[in-house]
């Protein structure tokens, strides 16, 4: 009974240790593959194939699976210590954002991408500031990042890493250098704003002048505008007084030749017309001489009609 006893329960620790064996096995021969990932078999160490985003079964014992993840990954570096052209020390940190595009590569063309990517960010971002003035390396950080980016991507392209883009967190100067750049941007700011004045106390007078200019213009064109209107009344008046004068002539001619007058009476009429013309100190009449006994014989029969009293 005992030995019966004994055999029974080796035979269970036998069936236990099965099915652990089994299990163990079972885990590592299924695998799942999350998205954004692949996972790259490996058997006996050697590269053997790599799989998409799923349910991934490799072989027992030999095979292994190596989960990569596909997507962007920032990779933050440490502040380092460079050395601008101008021989001034500043303290540098960037981001540097990788996106692995070939995971055989990645996991096979390098020891540790991650390391190898800062170590190589470290060299790249010496070697573009040491190239560049402090000012050029304060006021050019974009040009700083495409650089970094193009020397990188000239190694990291054998990795099958792609290089995204970078970051340049942080460019600091020594202390003594910031209180002088301080000390300078006072300055130009205070010179820009002088400056600026300056600029607009001459805006000023040219707009004080440009104004002046047209005041005048305008005057001169409202004076010339004025006379032009004057001369047109003047005109107007003038022609006014011409027809009222030539339909008064015509008038007193109408009636002349309606009244049919004795050839007498009409030079005496005009001989009056001629004395009234001569009464007035501006005109001056010059008649012929054989008028002139006939213009004085009919200012005295003027005389005496005037002095006749009316009944």
């Amino acid at each position: 009974m005992i030995a019966i006893s004994s055999f029974g329960i080796s035979a269970f620790v036998v069936l236990v240790l099965l099915v652990l064996v089994l299990l163990v096995m079972l885990r590592n021969m299924v695998n799942i593959v999350q998205q954004g990932e692949v996972g790259v078999v490996k058997r006996l160490g050697e590269y053997r194939k790599t799989h998409e985003p799923g349910l991934v079964i490799i072989g027992p014992f030999i095979d292994s699976l190596q989960r990569v993840d596909m997507r962007e990954i920032p990779v933050p570096g440490d502040r380092q210590e460079v050395i601008t052209r101008d021989n001034v020390v500043v303290t540098v940190n960037a981001t540097i954002f990788t996106q692995i595009v070939d995971a055989k590569q990645a996991l096979f063309s390098v020891a540790n991408f991650g390391i190898a990517i800062d170590a190589l960010a470290r060299t790249a971002l010496r070697s573009v500031i040491g190239t560049l003035s402090l000012d050029e390396a304060l006021s050019e950080r974009e040009r700083i990042n495409t650089d970094v980016q193009s020397q990188m991507e000239v190694v990291t392209d054998k990795w099958g890493i792609r290089i995204a883009r970078i970051e340049i967190v942080e460019i600091t100067p020594p202390p003594k250098i910031l209180e002088a750049l301080a000390l300078q941007k006072q300055a130009d700011q205070e010179k820009r704003a002088k400056i600026l004045q300056s600029e607009g106390a001459q805006q000023a007078a040219i707009n004080v002048a440009d104004g002046s200019a047209k005041a005048a213009i305008r005057a001169a064109e409202g004076e010339r505008e004025a006379a032009i209107l004057r001369a047109q009344g003047n005109r107007q008046a003038f022609i006014l007084e011409a027809e009222g004068r030539a339909q008064a002539i015509s008038t007193v001619y109408h009636a002349i030749r309606e009244a049919n007058p004795d050839p007498s009476l009409i030079a005496i009429l005009q001989l009056d017309t001629l004395s009234k013309f001569a009464e007035s100190d501006n005109t001056k009449i010059v008649v012929p001489f054989e008028s002139a006994a006939l213009l004085g014989a009919a200012q005295a029969l003027r005389s005496v009609l005037d002095s006749v009293p009316s009944s």
